[in-house]
């Protein structure tokens, strides 16, 4: 890889001649940083995707190719490409339909779109794959075709795909009004009754660890019901009958469900397993009663995923605060909280409490100023990074909590170019200011000039175009190719200097003053 040309691909300043240059030169690594460039033409896109066709997918999913561009036969991939943007043309797929190698039908199978013979000739297909991968997208139709396939693994694949009509779904989880398959995966490869071993020592096995068949194809049936359980299409009235189901994935699979009665969540409460009850502490559509009972739950984590429900009430959220390691992170309930809520969690006696709604970045000045303020060092580090604090107000932060918050005032959006030179020179230092100040837009280039001086926060001060031109060169030849990658996307990069990179690069040429 030359990071060199990978690093000038991505720089925006780079000139549009430039460019052109590199994608004549491009690899597929090249490719890739160009193929993301807001300023990328169209007559560039299709210069590029003639050199590295791989990079065909990237240029179709921004509309940069069209159908006109592409020759099928010459360049698959990037027919897939479009193929799969539902941008290619109908002969094309008719093409790629009755294509010898399996893959290739199978791709074309996961292409949204397709001629409906097309898709009657995927359905027909001999290999498996190809059908099960049609199933997964196809129209409501042709899902309640194929739920009636023979083989078990096209209906699991029927079960997943959302546009199968209800009434379909519900009889592939029940099995209701539908006729046995006669296959699975298992019995095509093994003989049965048949289970495997989850250490099986066949190097080439394919099977699922806990793959089985005496027949009735059962742990391709179990997968077929978890995904049917999943799919939000699934009538409710066929999901509530698991609720007592011996198989903990299925109860779990259910306990994520929005649609169910009252009286299932109370039948899915008294599940043995925490990871069912955890699920459902963290369902919205659970009423006050079982909040208020799996508040009280023995499992850390059932009372730390009802922290998380955005209907949990705050009287139970402050309770559970005190109980369970939330960590500083934005929970739902504390997002929505109407300001009257939000000034009484922060005058909370509970540090917790205070440090939960300190990182909401849309409370009121008072309240941010007061939480901005708080004796305890875990408020300041969440409400530090809030934007309208003043320069004084975080330079208190650091003079009263030291190093427990200074890689969190380098985060404040707002912080002073003076202050982040004054967070690089504290003594101890603290490792993270360097990364959070390198990649801060108010960093000068004095603060830079410390931060290159930390392994990790090098590569990162590299790219910032606060970095004095003559730095940004020399920084070519470090090296730690990171940075070199960095530096050449650096549009402080003085263009003279570009183009003679450009000039003297291709991909395996050696370059005199730096890493590769």
């Amino acid at each position: 890889m030359d990071h060199v040309l990978r690093g000038l691909a991505e720089n925006p300043a780079l000139p549009s001649d430039l460019v052109d240059r590199l994608v004549t030169i491009a690899d597929e690594d090249i490719a890739v940083s160009l193929a993301g460039r807001a300023d990328l033409t169209r007559a560039q896109a299709v210069a590029l995707v003639s050199r590295v066709e791989k990079i065909a997918a990237r240029l179709a999913e921004r509309g940069l190719l069209t159908a006109a561009d592409i020759d099928p036969a010459a360049q698959p991939h990037a027919a897939f490409a479009l193929l799969t943007e539902g941008a290619g043309r109908p002969e094309w797929a008719r093409l790629f339909a009755v294509d010898p190698d399996a893959d290739c039908r199978e791709r074309l199978a996961a292409c949204p779109g397709l001629p409906p013979d097309v898709a009657e000739t995927l359905a027909a297909d001999i290999d498996i794959r190809v059908v099960a991968e049609l199933a997964l997208r196809t129209t409501a139709d042709m899902a309640a075709r194929l739920a009636e396939h023979p083989h078990a693994e096209v209906r699991r694949a029927v079960a997943v795909n959302e546009a199968t009509p209800p009434a379909v779904l519900a009889a592939l989880l029940t099995g209701e009004g539908m006729s046995p398959a006669r296959r699975c995966l298992v019995c095509d490869r093994k003989e049965t009754p048949f289970v495997h071993d989850p250490y099986c020592p066949e190097p080439d096995c394919e099977l699922p660890s806990d793959a089985s068949c005496d027949g009735s194809h059962e742990s391709t049936v179990h997968d077929m019901r978890q995904l049917a359980l999943r799919n939000p299409a699934t009538p409710t009235a066929a999901a509530v009958g698991f609720a007592g189901h011996p198989s903990t994935l299925l109860r779990w699979e259910l306990a994520e469900r929005t649609d169910l009665p009252p009286e299932v969540y109370e039948r899915l409460v008294d599940s043995p397993e925490p990871v069912v009850r955890a699920t459902l502490a963290e369902n919205p559509a659970i009423g006050d009663r079982l909040i208020y009972r799996l508040a009280a739950d023995p499992g850390h984590d059932v009372r730390r995923r009802l922290a998380h429900n955005p209907r949990v009430p705050l009287e139970v959220l402050t309770r559970l605060a005190g109980t369970v390691r939330i960590g500083s992170t934005l929970l739902p309930r504390i997002a929505t909280a109407t300001p009257a809520e939000a000034g009484e969690l922060a005058a909370s006696r509970n540090p917790v409490v205070r440090m939960l709604v300190a990182e909401r970045r849309d409370l009121p000045a008072e309240i941010r100023d007061a939480l901005a303020a708080d004796p305890d060092a875990k408020v300041i580090k969440s409400i530090a990074p809030h934007p309208g604090l003043s320069e004084a107000r975080l330079r208190a932060m650091v003079d009263r909590h030291g190093v427990r918050v200074l890689a969190r005032v380098a985060r404040n959006p707002d912080v002073s170019p003076a202050l982040l030179e004054d967070l690089v020179r504290h003594r101890p230092p603290v490792q993270k200011v360097f990364r959070e100040v390198a990649r801060h837009p108010n960093a000068t280039a004095r603060a830079l000039s410390a931060c290159l001086r930390d392994q990790r926060a090098r590569p990162i001060a590299a790219g910032h175009p606060a970095l004095p031109p003559e730095v940004v060169v020399e920084l070519l030849a470090d090296d730690d190719r990171e940075v070199v990658e960095a530096a050449a996307a650096n549009p402080s990069l003085p263009l003279t200097v570009m183009s003679a990179l450009v000039s003297s690069h291709s991909p395996g040429d050696g370059y005199s003053t730096g890493a590769r």
